[in-house]
């Protein structure tokens, strides 16, 4: 059975964005096409919580190669959209951080559906623990109100 989601939506403000693409790309390195949020609407690094936004768009670059004629998105994306959202909060919105976060493990992942273009995906974030050199944080994906994926995912300092 699902787990309760981690952050309630209705409690936040959906059409304020407090990062833009460009905003968060500037600090985190991934270029290209693994510029996967598309903003971050809430983000409150004393309390360990974010929410970005990912559009699902038919254009993406999987979308011929994976699945073609029904495009899934692959879930080792939805896991890097995760991970980008966990090390922005904890990393790279802080002025003076110089460092790189990388991946560190992925623990108690569930896919609970499909996503499919157009759509958009909700990732929401909550720190578990923080350390000088690694976090973790619990980070699931709802798409029209569901549960697409949940997983607790480890950053590591490198």
């Amino acid at each position: 059975m699902p787990r309760a989601f981690i952050l309630n939506l209705e409690d936040y403000d959906l059409e304020k964005t407090q990062y833009t693409r460009e905003q968060i790309y500037e600090r985190l390195p991934q270029r290209g096409e693994f510029m996967l949020l598309s903003r971050i609407v809430h983000l409150d690094n004393d309390t360990g919580e974010a929410i970005a936004e990912v559009n699902v768009d038919p254009d993406a670059w999987w979308c011929k190669a994976h699945i073609p004629g029904r495009p899934l998105l692959p879930g080792v994306l939805m896991l890097e959209a995760a991970a980008h959202l966990a090390a922005y909060m904890e990393r790279y919105c802080l002025p003076d951080f110089e460092g790189f976060v990388g991946y560190g493990g992925v623990d108690d992942c569930k896919f609970r559906l499909t996503v499919s273009p157009p759509a958009t995906m909700w990732l929401l974030c909550k720190r578990f623990d923080a350390r000088s050199r690694r976090i973790i944080c619990d980070t699931q994906g709802i798409v029209d109100g569901s549960l697409a994926f949940e997983a607790k995912v480890t950053g590591l300092v490198v």
